[in-house]
């Protein structure tokens, strides 16, 4: 059985920020962006957040982006990718300088942007981290991403996401 998504509408300019908001949805207020944040209830024993989140807000998987954090050379950084695909390491590794990419391990992942495995968000981060988009996003007039824990999504532009990131666009995601 889906579960049905709950849609709300944040203000970005008028103080409309609802008590209890993340930090992700904190920073898109400050930066006055237009967005809108999807609830859901999070089943625990889905195999896929990213794919929980599509089916619960009934969006292609193509634009619903997951947060994902790599270690290039020694330094952090985040791949942000279709939930219908995967990340190529050697592909961010190319995006950022870097030769060599390797998943972060999940707890320093989480230590570093403050955020739990499957609910990291590239906004508010509590360690800003190099972020790289895939290309593929700018296709959307708006993606979803993480709003900052399981269950919670924030659709926004992708050029706003880029812009807010400070992302570079690369073809980073694969199939």
């Amino acid at each position: 059985m889906a579960k049905k998504a709950k849609k709300q509408q944040e203000q970005s300019a008028a103080g409309g920020r609802r008590a209890g908001g993340t930090p992700a949805t904190v920073a898109l207020t400050a930066a006055g962006v237009d967005f809108t944040v999807h609830s859901y209830d999070h089943d625990p024993s889905h195999p896929s957040y990213g794919e929980e989140a599509a089916e619960a807000m009934g969006v292609s998987p193509d634009r619903v982006f997951k947060t994902l954090v790599a270690d290039v050379d020694g330094t952090l950084v985040v791949g942000v990718v279709p939930v219908a695909g995967s990340l190529d390491l050697k592909a961010l590794a190319t995006a950022v300088g870097g030769k060599r990419a390797t998943m972060a391990d999940p707890a320093l992942a989480e230590r570093t942007t403050g955020y739990v495995r499957g609910g990291i968000s590239p906004l508010g981060q509590r360690k800003r981290l190099r972020t790289v988009l895939d290309a593929s996003a700018s296709s959307y007039d708006t993606i979803c991403v993480s709003a900052g824990r399981r269950g919670l999504e924030v659709e926004l532009s992708p050029k706003d996401l880029a812009a807010l990131t400070e992302a570079t666009l690369a073809p980073i995601g694969r199939a």
